[in-house]
């Protein structure tokens, strides 16, 4: 974009669309730095991962886009399970997706005392947590039943 024979190179002003301030500043730091600085706090931690992997996908930046994927792995708490489970639905991160919904079918009680099932937007990912809700139960009815 600010390389040879791009309009941006010699612009005044770029306008970077999908993104806020700090998710772009980010992305220039770790270019110029190699670091990567998602910012404080989990809730924070987790939205600028996102931010930043859909940037590198955009930009071409593939270890960005893999340490921003192994932050979000290692983000995913009662809090954020929901949250990251409906952002990797909507970008397609199958190991992401599949991680989610373990943590929220292994840990339901604490994911939804934080809050996580008021947080759910997307009918899609509710249709999917049902499902799975429902072949646990189909699981333990077996269970029990081959136990009698």
């Amino acid at each position: 974009m600010f390389g040879i024979g791009m309009k941006e190179r010699d612009a005044a002003e770029v306008t970077v669309l999908e993104t806020d301030l700090a998710s772009f500043t980010a992305l220039v730091r770790y270019l110029l730095t190699d670091q990567l600085d998602l910012g404080e706090g989990e809730g924070e931690q987790a939205r600028r991962a996102l931010d930043l992997r859909q940037l590198a996908q955009k930009y071409q930046v593939p270890r960005l886009e893999l340490l921003c994927a192994q932050a979000l792995q290692e983000s995913v708490g009662p809090a954020s399970a929901v949250p990251l489970l409906e952002a990797a639905h909507t970008t397609g991160d199958g190991r992401l997706l599949a991680q989610c919904r373990r943590f929220v079918a292994d840990h339901a009680a604490e994911v939804r005392a934080s809050g996580g099932v008021e947080q759910l937007r997307d009918l899609g990912v509710a249709k999917g947590l049902l499902g799975d809700a429902l072949d646990q139960v189909a699981e333990l009815q077996k269970g029990r039943t081959a136990a009698a």
